[in-house]
């Protein structure tokens, strides 16, 4: 009876130990690394959300990044945990990161060139915008011209 305790022991052991080696220990290996791969997020990376959106990172915080997505660089912010991989890493320093979050917040100026431009469509644009209330009020115009002569 002792050995029959002694073996059901041995091989309850066995079995916990083929457990923890083959479910717990990778999957603790495999958080570790998904860990790993958010807190590694910088600047300029291409990353994929969980919800399969790609977007840039832009700004990144303590628990959450920012990312501008799509040709309107529409920009969403989005817990760390959201990030399911980085599709590109940034070729940029660490130091260079923080010089291209301040040139996205400027503003763009125009040069002479660009403002004259400019100008000269906006008077375009009130020209036409003239025709159309001078070609509107004239049916206007010709029905009042019409009841006086009546």
């Amino acid at each position: 009876m002792n050995g029959q305790l002694s073996t059901q022991i041995i091989i309850l052991v066995v079995f916990i130990a083929l457990m923890y080696f083959l479910l717990i220990r990778p999957q603790k290996k495999k958080e570790k690394e998904i860990s790993d791969m958010r807190s590694s997020i910088r600047v300029g990376d291409q990353v994929v959300t969980i919800g399969g959106i790609m977007g840039k990172v832009i700004k990144t915080k303590d628990d959450s990044v920012v990312i501008q997505v799509g040709a309107d660089k529409v920009r969403f912010e989005l817990k760390k945990w959201a990030i399911s991989s980085i599709e590109k890493k940034s070729d940029k320093p660490a130091k260079e990161e923080a010089s291209e979050e301040v040139k996205t917040a400027k503003p763009k100026r125009l040069g002479r060139k660009e403002e004259a431009t400019m100008e000269d469509e906006l008077a375009a644009i009130k020209e036409e915008a003239a025709e159309v209330a001078d070609a509107a009020a004239a049916p206007a115009e010709a029905a009042e011209s019409a009841e006086i002569a009546e």
